[in-house]
């Protein structure tokens, strides 16, 4: 059941179809870019896995630098139940809906990764402190769709919300689906056609222009929310396709085998210029950006762009240690793409200009298993070690590696999480567990290009009035780059 606890007037279900003057979010990418800059910041920080019984909760963080509470988190909202492991966020509205009047941006779409649930925050009755409006139940999801384990939200122009689903209630992956809600979260059914189900799920994008959706495969739940096994990926249970469907149809068109060099696809974005038939998708494991485009038969194919080349180790579980891309934006005027290495621990942004060809154009390491005063070390060619020197901010060193960014609309600041998964976490970067996460700006060159931290934010989830929590994804009131699709 879709269960309330307090009583704030749904979405409009109503027409107006059509007037873009008052519709939510832009009328087209760049002119997000003219947008207001951020002032707050929504986080998903996670007590799950961490060994403190806790709810998780919703953080809001303030990110104006004319605040006196800038670099902190005001507001702190709890879901209910504990267990949920809060992960991705998405809009009940956004630019999807920008020509629909009667469209409204209120609701902050949060699915719970293990628990299941789905909760629906109202952010507009009081943006720095959003309030819960209501949550699906996991229970009626299973029972009506089969479906489990929700992970990406996405809005769509009609005010119905779409939902990645990795597998059904026993954790496996064949179970997984798109689960279809209305506009005031009760659930419809699945979206994809009987049959046309992806191996495995994980994250997608449409282009309505294109009249195609695609998604992506991480692995059965059964095997990635107990910790990384190499040996999964041997026996099946993580994912390397692309999965091509017809928008809105939900019939699957093509399967794409990524092979080796595709292992773990996660994060998959279209160029934001909804004219455009091209896009990329970060494989994790094999740590290759991956350029997916449209033939002319209207059949889609790939090629590697980018290739970050594992390095050889000491004092670690594995001989060579990828870096392992967990996720990826690119900016609103489809200019520079910006990518993580978890593992490395570094950042990157690339000139995507000439979308084939990206061009190194920044590079900092802000965390990660290889910087100084780590057991672990890299080997050169030349049979000699090396770290990477990484900053402290504010007197604090940098835990974990890069995990979720977010780019102000303007591009011109990068923010970074580094919790990836607590299951994850926990085997990776274990002092995360009693340190917590942290939130780092970056300033962003956008006229040559350059990374560089700025020393005067810093926010530490390690000093959280319940305890140590884990910060993943963020996102800002009125939209962003990783939220918003145009029609």
């Amino acid at each position: 059941m879709v269960t309330e606890t307090k009583v704030v007037a749904p979405v409009s279900n109503s027409g107006g179809r059509g007037c873009c003057k008052s519709g939510p979010g832009y009328a087209t990418p760049l002119a997000a870019m003219s947008g207001p800059s951020e002032k707050l910041i929504y986080v998903t920080a996670v007590y799950s896995g961490t060994g403190r019984e806790k709810p998780d909760y919703l953080a809001t963080v303030d990110v104006d630098p004319t605040s006196e509470t800038y670099s902190s988190v005001i507001h702190r909202l709890p879901m209910p139940f504990v267990g949920d492991e809060l992960h991705h966020s998405g809009w009940n509205s956004c630019s999807s809906c920008h020509g629909d009047a009667s469209a409204d941006r209120r609701y902050l779409v949060l699915p719970s990764l293990i628990s299941g649930r789905i909760y629906a925050i109202d952010t507009k009755e009081n943006p720095r402190a959003p309030s819960l409006y209501k949550y699906v139940d996991p229970k009626e999801i299973a029972e009506k769709t089969g479906l489990a384990y929700p992970h990406t939200a996405h809005c769509l122009a009609s005010g119905e919300i779409l939902v990645s689903c990795l597998g059904d209630e026993e954790g496996n992956a064949k179970g997984n689906g798109f689960l279809l809600l209305d506009s005031d979260f009760n659930i419809k059914n699945r979206w994809e056609k009987p049959g046309h189900s992806p191996l495995f799920g994980y994250d997608f994008w449409y282009q309505p222009r294109h009249k195609t959706m695609i998604s992506t495969s991480w692995g059965a739940p059964k095997a990635f929310s107990k910790g990384f096994d190499l040996q999964h990926v041997a026996d099946g249970l993580y994912g390397s396709h692309l999965h091509v469907y017809s928008w809105p149809g939900g019939e699957m068109k093509q399967l794409i085998d990524l092979g080796e060099t595709g292992l773990l696809p996660l994060e998959i974005r279209f160029l934001h210029d909804p004219s455009k038939d091209t896009g990329y998708v970060g494989s994790a494991l094999s740590s290759n950006m991956i350029r997916f485009f449209k033939n002319s038969d209207d059949t889609w194919s790939y090629e590697i762009v980018i290739s970050v080349k594992p390095l050889k180790v000491e004092n670690w579980i594995l001989p060579e240690m990828p870096g392992l891309i967990t996720d990826f934006l690119i900016s609103l005027d489809d200019r520079f793409l910006y990518f993580v290495n978890w593992l490395h621990g570094d950042i990157r942004q690339y000139n995507i200009e000439d979308p084939k060809n990206p061009v190194l154009t920044g590079q900092i390491w802000v965390g990660g298993l290889l910087q100084k005063g780590s057991p672990v070390k890299a080997v050169g060619e030349d049979g000699n070690s090396f770290q990477f020197d990484v900053p402290q901010i504010k007197g604090k060193s940098l835990r974990g590696g890069p995990q979720m960014i977010q780019l102000s609309l303007d591009g011109k600041r990068l923010y970074a999480t580094n919790s990836l998964f607590s299951a994850w976490d926990r085997q990776f970067y274990p002092e995360l567990m009693d340190k917590g996460s942290h939130i780092i700006q970056i300033d962003v060159d956008t006229e040559k290009g350059g990374l560089s931290i700025n020393p005067n934010f810093f926010v530490d989830f390690g000093d959280e009035p319940e305890g140590p929590a884990l910060a993943h994804e963020m996102r800002y009131p009125g939209g962003d780059c990783t939220s918003d699709i145009w029609i």
